[in-house]
């Protein structure tokens, strides 16, 4: 597909994607899902570390620099450290909690957002590319006065996203620079821009995630989610 061809050749390639195995991030997380969740310093100037084949992200300095926590498809963990694991959440799933509690109270639902968020921030658009991952061009979008082009992903059940389905957005450069899905019940407009290269796979350094209306157009405020990358490194 000639649009995801772009995506990914803008971003680095294929083939050195394919080469790569690992990254690590040094970024901040915040937003007022986090806020007002009681959350809002714990993912402040972390590190996080991941590959880049399979799901599996590892943040630490959390909750102000004394513990880590890990995501992968089957298990949740928090530890301390010195490596002493504090809490586990086996087969973690997005079924939050429906009894008035905050989405986000509990870390280990916390963690299982974040690093279901950051592995998928990282490895999209080649994510797009997997073979599992059916996708389809839809007609541009004017984002004020710019024309982005569009793709809808469906992703399978053996990927764990934030949504089934997702709407991309490359500009000009054919740059990702928004995604439309649901999150937690809010159907939201994520936008990505600062784009910079780090081991010859660009990256969006800044992300916001914002509700969106029925007629596609974005509510400024609040923010929900905020996400900043200082560096990264990929190998």
């Amino acid at each position: 597909m000639a649009l995801l061809d772009d995506a990914i050749d803008a971003c680095g390639g294929l083939a050195r994607w394919n080469s790569l195995n690992r990254f690590t991030l040094h970024l901040s997380v915040g937003g007022t899902l986090f806020s007002d969740a009681g959350h809002a310093r714990e993912f402040k100037d972390v590190t996080a570390e991941g590959s880049t084949r399979t799901q599996s992200v590892r943040f630490t300095g959390i909750t102000g620099g004394d513990q880590s926590g890990a995501f992968q498809p089957d298990a949740i963990t928090i530890e301390s450290v010195d490596g002493q694991v504090l809490q586990t959440w086996s087969n973690p799933n997005l079924a939050f909690p429906t009894n008035g509690a905050h989405a986000l109270a509990d870390e280990l639902h916390l963690i299982f957002l974040c690093g279901v968020a950051i592995w998928n921030y990282l490895t999209t658009p080649f994510l797009l590319a997997h073979p599992d991952v059916v996708v389809e061009e839809l007609p541009p979008w004017q984002e004020q006065t710019e024309t982005w082009r569009r793709l809808r992903a469906q992703f399978p059940s053996s990927l764990i996203t934030l949504a089934p389905e997702q709407i991309f957005y490359f500009d000009e450069n054919a740059l990702q620079r928004r995604t439309d899905h649901d999150l937690l019940g809010t159907k939201v407009a994520h936008y990505s821009w600062a784009h910079e290269n780090f081991s010859g796979i660009v990256v969006p350094t800044l992300r916001r995630s914002q509700t969106l209306r029925p007629d596609g157009t974005v509510i400024a405020k609040p923010v929900l989610i905020d996400v900043e990358i200082f560096d990264a490194v990929f190998e």
